[in-house]
Formats: structure tokens, C-alpha cells, sequence
């Protein structure tokens, strides 16, 4: 079997450049790397956007979410050709679960006093809800210790999540029949690491690294140990 395409899967509030440090290194490794853009506009049409991505690739996939990725990562990841998923700060829901489900079960983060909720229009219907982060607080819920010259781009560049993102259920759970790793940052501040950690045990994933003093944004500030995990990955489902 060939080499699985790595396919990263960038989360809310950020773009594909926020997997820049890893796919350099995955590249420069000899991996084949694809590194879509999310729409943003809901939970399923997102992963139903993904799983087209990923069906149009030749060959076994290793779907790699971050944060709302993850989310779209667990319905995605059930296409044919996908072997295995890795989640990073990620949320890994339950078959008939939503986002806010998920999240309910813990407290709050930093995140939910930043959130902005912005308006906007909708062909023949009533508006939606962008959900964004904050410009002057996001550097520091979303990459808190990253270079600050680095962090306010990504705060004036942010992609926003329609709200209905939050309340739509999963249909379907991948790793229930996919194996899957995953790190959690210690020191997020946009996800509760509770959170990340009662997804992770509850889908008995075969590893789960943890990162001390790592933010939310841990593929930037730690791409080394997020390399280390999807290697692993590789090596295990090639």
C-alpha cells in the first residue's frame, strides 16, 4: 500500500497557514501533503466539503484535524479511503453529538468572553451568525507565548465560524472504526483541555500526548511533537 496523503484540516478562527510549520516539515520529509481551506459555514457542509477532497485522492488518506477540524476530521474520516485520524487540541464528538454538547460538559475557557457574533446575509433567508475571536484578545486565548508579530496577523486574518456550526449533530463517528491519536495542549485557553481529554478516553484512542505550556495553536508553537504523532500514525496504519 502507498504512503497515505496527509490531509491537514485547519479549525475556526484560523486558516491553512496555521499548519505552515508542520507542512514544511512533512514536506521536506517526502510526504505528500494536501492542506484545504474550510469554508466555515456549517459542521456538515464542511465535512461533506473534506470528505470530497478526500475522496478525490488516489490512494489511503491520514486526515489530521486541529480544534473544529477535529470535528469535521470525525465525520470526514469516514470515506473509504481514510486510514486513520489524528487530532490535535481537537474535538473528537460522538455520533448524534453537537459542539456545544461536547463542550457543555466542562467549563467555560477564556475563549467563550472573547467570542464576537457578527451578521451576516444569506441568499433568500434570514441572516446567520459569525462567530469570531476578539482582535485584541486573540493572541493571547489563541497562541498565548508565540511571537506577537505573528499572532496579531492571525488575529486580523482569522476565518469566522457560522454559529451553526455549534449545534449541528455528527452523523457519524470515524473512530469508531478508525484508529486515532491525540494531542492536547496543556495550556489552551480556547478549548478547555477537559474537553479534548473526555473525547479522546472516550474513543479509546491507541495514543494521547500531552504538551505542557503548549497553546491552542500547538501545531505553531510545537510543530516537532505535532510531526512526531502523525509519523507515529503513519507508521501504524501503513
Amino acid at each position: 500500500m502507498p504512503s497515505p496523503t496527509i490531509v491537514l484540516i485547519h479549525g475556526a478562527f484560523a486558516d491553512a497557514g496555521s499548519f505552515t510549520p508542520v507542512t514544511r516539515r512533512l514536506l521536506d520529509a517526502g510526504h505528500t501533503v494536501r492542506v484545504p481551506g474550510l469554508p466555515n459555514r456549517s459542521l456538515l457542509g464542511d465535512a461533506a466539503y473534506i470528505r470530497s477532497v478526500v475522496e478525490n485522492i488516489d490512494g489511503p488518506v491520514l486526515l489530521v484535524g486541529h480544534s473544529y477540524g477535529g470535528a469535521v476530521t470525525t465525520i470526514a474520516g469516514a470515506a473509504d479511503n481514510v486510514v486513520g485520524l489524528v487530532y490535535l487540541a481537537g474535538y473528537a464528538l460522538d455520533e448524534g453529538e453537537n459542539l456545544n454538547q461536547l463542550q457543555g460538559r466542562f467549563p467555560d475557557s477564556p475563549l467563550a468572553k472573547a467570542l464576537v457574533f457578527t451578521p451576516f446575509p444569506i441568499d433568500g433567508a434570514e441572516p446567520g451568525t459569525d462567530v469570531s475571536v476578539n482582535v485584541d484578545e486573540f493572541p493571547d486565548i489563541f497562541a498565548r507565548g508565540l511571537d506577537p508579530a505573528v499572532t496579531q496577523v492571525f488575529a486580523v486574518s482569522q476565518r469566522p465560524l457560522a454559529a451553526i456550526a455549534f449545534e449541528q449533530p455528527a452523523p457519524v463517528a470515524a473512530w469508531k472504526t478508525k484508529p486515532a491519536w491525540g494531542i492536547v495542549p496543556a495550556a489552551d485557553r480556547t478549548i478547555n483541555p477537559d474537553v479534548e481529554r473526555f473525547g479522546y478516553e472516550r474513543a479509546k484512542f491507541r495514543g494521547v500526548t500531552e504538551i505542557d505550556g503548549a497553546p491552542h495553536l500547538v501545531m505553531y508553537s510545537n510543530p516537532d511533537d505535532v510531526v512526531k504523532v502523525i509519523t507515529t500514525a503513519l507508521e501504524e496504519v501503513g
